[in-house]
């Protein structure tokens, strides 16, 4: 897609998910880095305009993620497809047949090509 400078930008949703990472990683960095906890802590601080920056980007050329909501519905419309689906065909209900045997399949002899100590003498 093109860059619409007309798109909307989901600020919001950007700011909210931007403070659940950072509560997450400070929790996570916490405890590993107890000694150098600032650092850390500054570099999440730092990491919030480059994320805000890279979806103002990402929404201007038209990228949206699916909510949770969408992603839920999007799945029960698949599950409920499939169940019909299923239900419809009897193959699903007999097992696979073996398949038929290869070149790289085993036939209980050892390697395939050698020969056996006994026709060398």
């Amino acid at each position: 897609m093109a860059w619409d400078s007309s798109r909307p930008v989901p600020w919001q949703r950007l700011v909210r998910d931007w403070l659940v990472y950072v509560g997450i990683m400070a929790v996570l960095f916490a405890l590993v880095f107890r000694d150098s906890f600032t650092g850390a802590v500054a570099g999440l601080l730092l990491s919030g305009p480059l994320y805000l920056g890279f979806g103002y980007v990402l929404a201007k050329f038209g990228y949206t993620r699916k909510t949770m909501k969408e992603l839920r519905s999007e799945r029960s419309t698949v599950s409920s497809s499939s169940e019909t689906n299923s239900s419809s065909s009897e193959s699903s209900d007999r097992p696979r047949s073996r398949p038929a045997p290869t070149s790289r399949t085993s036939t209980g002899r050892g390697r395939p090509g050698t020969k056996s100590n006994r026709s060398k003498r």
